[in-house]
């Protein structure tokens, strides 16, 4: 038996199919980490994440109910890499932690993190012990961003290129799922991926 959990991180580019699949592992038992929500997490109010976040951008980022107002946030940021990279550095490394955190804390034979930006960020995350990427095509992705989020092709393709590549993905990848075709596809695929973790968790 291992002394430490069997840690798995789930990764893959935009409308690749990340939440499909976790959703799957979810419904057999399996506990997921989700760095989007480790991001909300460690900026709400009282957090040294949020008083970080304040000093280096002032109060006026701080809605009436002394939240973090998201909007003007990804405004003040977005036209600006310097004040952008200053947010990253205040909110990554608490991520990282507490998705270590939440990992280590485990008593189950596996857990999943979900890492949007694993490839990005891959020398903070050699520790875990498997790789999983939601594979799919650049067209697949861009059609799907198009019919989800109501944009054109062009914002679609702007949005992939600010993301690693899918080369870069599969680099890094110990498992792949597929996910260019019907979602129910997945099932199988999820299936069989559960039980090899389940076995190397031994």
């Amino acid at each position: 038996m291992n002394t430490r959990p069997f840690v798995v991180a789930v990764t893959g580019g935009i409308a690749s199919g990340k939440s499909a699949v976790t959703r799957r592992f979810q419904a057999l038992g399996v506990p997921v980490h989700d760095a989007d929500v480790a991001a909300r997490e460690v900026i709400e109010p009282g957090t040294p994440g949020l008083r970080a976040v304040v000093q280096a951008f002032g109060p006026d980022v701080l809605d009436q109910d002394g939240r973090l107002d998201r909007p003007a946030m990804r405004r003040h940021v977005f036209a600006d890499d310097g004040a952008r990279r200053k947010l990253e550095q205040i909110i990554h490394p608490r991520v990282r932690e507490w998705m270590h955190d939440r990992a280590m804390a485990q008593h189950d034979p596996y857990c999943l993190l979900a890492i949007p930006l694993l490839v990005e960020n891959m020398d903070a995350y050699r520790w875990v012990d498997r790789v999983l990427l939601v594979d799919a095509p650049p067209a697949t992705q861009i059609t799907r961003l198009v019919e989800r989020d109501g944009i054109d092709a062009a914002l679609a393709q702007r949005m992939l290129d600010r993301q690693a590549s899918r080369t870069e993905r599969l680099a890094v990848a110990d498992d792949v799922i597929d996910n260019s075709g019907d979602e129910a596809a997945l099932d199988d695929a999820v299936m069989a991926l559960h039980q090899r973790y389940l076995a190397q968790a031994r």
